[in-house]
């Protein structure tokens, strides 16, 4: 029985990363190698054993990695590499996003009692951690969508996010900027910093209260060197607190009617 050679060791590891199993991978580096292989052929170049060389070689030509012809015997032809790697790419891709769409909704739909009677407070660190976790939430807020959001961090793509949901969920933001159209089913009030604030430079200063649909929250807060923080809760207290900030902010004339 052949052996696989050392060097095609990690190339099977990163096929297997793509979904193929051991022999699967082994299988079509032995195919690349020659042309109209038997499986007596791909038996003695792959390394498998002779049983299981045809079931291997059934999944492979699922998978669009494998060409067969309809000879006597049968020879086999592996898909070249820019097309057959493609193609698994596009079913991780496909099964990652299914996935992903399906933890989403589990995730979201937890109930309390789930969760047990602790009501968390989560620390979130680093921009992208921030990004991620604040724009997902705006995507998928059902109600309503209460902002208040200063300086520049996220401002573009905070802006672009509500800008999708007008449709979708009351939104009503306070803020130091708002760029471009303010569109209908937004209420936007722009309010100028303090002056205390206005030598600041804007990276170096942000931060926003995010709240969605009345059951979550999330605090943003961005200073210079110390980097990027944010508190997100879907505890009744911590939601029940910036409410009542926004009540105020709402009663002070801060925001349109």
């Amino acid at each position: 029985m052949a052996e696989m050679h050392p060097s095609h060791l990690p190339l099977t590891e990163s096929l297997k990363s793509l979904g193929l199993t051991k022999y699967e991978a082994l299988v079509y580096v032995g195919l690349l190698k020659v042309s109209g292989a038997t499986a007596t052929d791909i038996h003695e170049i792959s390394g498998v054993p002779r049983a299981s060389v045809y079931p291997v070689l059934d999944r492979l030509i699922q998978k669009n990695l494998v060409s067969v012809s309809h000879t006597t015997p049968k020879r086999f032809e592996a898909v070249p590499p820019e097309d057959g790697i493609d193609h698994l790419l596009e079913m991780v891709e496909s099964d990652a996003a299914r996935a992903k769409k399906m933890l989403s909704r589990i995730y979201r739909d937890r109930s309390s009692k789930e969760r047990g009677d602790q009501e968390l407070i989560w620390s979130i660190y680093g921009d992208e951690h921030i990004r991620s976790r604040l724009i997902d939430l705006l995507q998928n807020a059902e109600c309503s969508i209460d902002a208040v959001f200063f300086g520049g961090f996220l401002r573009d793509e905070i802006i672009a996010t509500l800008c999708a949901k007008k449709n979708a969920a009351t939104i009503r933001v306070v803020t130091d900027r708002w760029d471009g159209p303010i569109h209908d089913g937004i209420s936007v009030c722009v309010k100028s910093p303090p002056e205390s604030l206005k030598n600041l430079k804007a990276a170096s200063i942000a931060g926003g209260v995010f709240l969605l649909d009345q059951k979550r929250a999330m605090v943003v807060m961005v200073c210079g060197e110390e980097g990027s923080t944010a508190l997100f809760s879907e505890s009744r207290g911590f939601v029940k607190f910036f409410s009542l900030y926004w009540e105020i902010l709402s009663a002070s004339g801060a925001l349109p009617g």
